[in-house]
């Protein structure tokens, strides 16, 4: 039994009808969807188009039906339904009969799939903010265990100045505060009720769409029936998202990798994220971080597929809006597990703080300092600036470091260097020079820990985890 087959006589072809059909998508909108009829038959009740004894029989009912499938959902695959509005109606009718067919007084399924999709976009963007919080905290803690800890910082991926580890983690903290701050201003653009917009041009009935948008959580409903219908905004808002977010995850992943390689080995990552190699008994391989940086395309993937989509639809409903689900599911479960595998990763790091203090030590990433250092005493900067290229070059031919240089070596090349100059560019000075805000000395690091521990407990307190 279809939902509209009155004006039908012929049957439709049979590989069309499962070419049409989007049931093997749409069915994990079960919970969306009878929570959507629960509250239209509470409004069809309000508008008196249906009796109390109706209304208590059609709510008990759909709570009973989503019960049945709750702990197995793809239960709902063996129906020949075209989608899981039609089956949730279906199974209604079966059980109620005629009061189940007066479910869809006044609904559309174009305002009643965009209000599922509403529904679990809410809870999706609750689920990912939850998975930030947790990563975000992963990355404060491994930043309180290494703040003594001093790597080199890159740019170019040649060693440029040191920093203190937990400033490198920290950096991805904010990435992920931002991230964080976006669903927060995308849930507050999508809660916006578009039930009760019928197929295109509102309902005919006396209905209250705000209190109908109340009784499933939105705070409000929308103002233009043609829009609401036509509205997937806030899937290329939520995919846009979750595109920025994973090219964050991804550089995550790039660092790491080099962090992690034989050429570098500042980190170690944990046997429980790492592979061998089938014929190499050496290798181990950091397959969970390429894989985050593999599956990044995927989302942006996604992202584009629902933008082409849209961009030549006319108002208001076509059928290519079908496909926006599978991107929108597909990217968001990309997203959500590319999150906790980068929590796991993180949990299991052990900094070679040894090693990584060498290689700043003796990729000459003190020499800005020194530079600093002879502008101190009077030199201009562009001048200071050549005078320690010079010395950075003598350093590299007698393969020393700029600390393994003599007091005589520095006066071959500035007569005022004096035997303060060790403590002006030992990586420690080096460091404790940065103190402005936001800069990696260690008193500004363990601040912008302080901050962040602060932050993570308010947002668990807003989003209740």
């Amino acid at each position: 039994m279809t939902l509209w087959g009155g004006r039908f006589i012929k049957k439709q072809d049979k590989f069309f009808k499962e070419f049409n059909n989007s049931l093997k998508i749409d069915f994990i909108l079960i919970k969306y969807d009878i929570q959507g009829s629960i509250a239209w038959s509470k409004i069809l009740l309000d508008s008196k188009i249906i009796t109390h004894e109706e209304q208590r029989k059609i709510e008990t009912t759909l709570n009973l039906i989503f019960r049945e499938v709750k702990n197995d959902p793809k239960k709902i695959l063996l129906s020949d339904s075209e989608d899981i509005h039609s089956w949730v109606e279906k199974r209604l009718i079966y059980i109620l009969g005629d009061i189940g067919k007066k479910i869809h007084t006044g609904r559309s399924r174009n305002d009643q799939v965009a209000t599922d999709l509403k529904l679990w976009c809410k809870k999706a963007i609750i689920t990912v903010q939850k998975k930030i919080i947790n990563f975000q905290e992963s990355l404060i803690n491994l930043a309180e265990k290494n703040i003594s800890s001093i790597i080199s910082g890159y740019t170019h991926l040649q060693k440029a100045q040191p920093i203190i580890f937990s400033h490198w983690c920290l950096a991805y903290f904010e990435m992920l505060k931002r991230d964080f701050s976006r669903l927060k201003d995308c849930l507050q653009r999508l809660n916006v009720s578009p039930l009760g917009s019928g197929a295109l041009a509102g309902t005919g009935w006396k209905i209250n769409r705000k209190k109908l948008a109340l009784y499933m959580g939105f705070s409000k409903s929308s103002n233009n029936s043609l829009d609401s219908v036509s509205d997937r905004d806030y899937i290329v808002e939520l995919l846009s998202i979750a595109s920025i977010s994973m090219m964050h995850l991804s550089r995550f992943s790039e660092d790491l990798i080099f962090f992690n390689s034989g050429e570098c080995n500042f980190i170690e990552l944990s046997d429980a994220v790492t592979s061998g190699s089938s014929l190499m008994p050496q290798k181990k391989n950091p397959d969970s971080l390429e894989l985050i940086r593999g599956k990044t395309g995927k989302v942006y993937g996604d992202l584009l597929n629902i933008l082409v989509i849209l961009k030549g639809l006319p108002l208001a409903y076509n059928k290519d809006m079908q496909e926006d689900k599978e991107c929108l599911f597909s990217a968001l479960k990309v997203w959500i597990n590319c999150l906790k595998m980068s929590r796991i990763v993180i949990l299991g790091i052990k900094l070679n703080s040894k090693i990584c203090r060498e290689a700043s030590e003796k990729g000459y990433s003190n020499s800005t300092d020194l530079a600093d250092y002879l502008v101190e005493k009077g030199v201009s900067f562009r001048d200071a600036h050549k005078i320690s290229g010079k010395i950075v070059l003598y350093a590299i031919k007698n393969n020393k470091s700029l600390l393994q240089l003599t007091l005589k070596d520095f006066k071959k090349f500035c007569s005022i260097i004096d035997d303060n100059i060790y403590q002006n560019i030992n990586l420690e000075s080096c460091l404790n020079k940065r103190n402005s805000h936001g800069g990696t000395s260690q008193k500004q690091v363990l601040k912008s820990i302080v901050y962040a521990q602060k932050y993570v407990l308010r947002k668990r307190k807003e989003i209740k985890i």
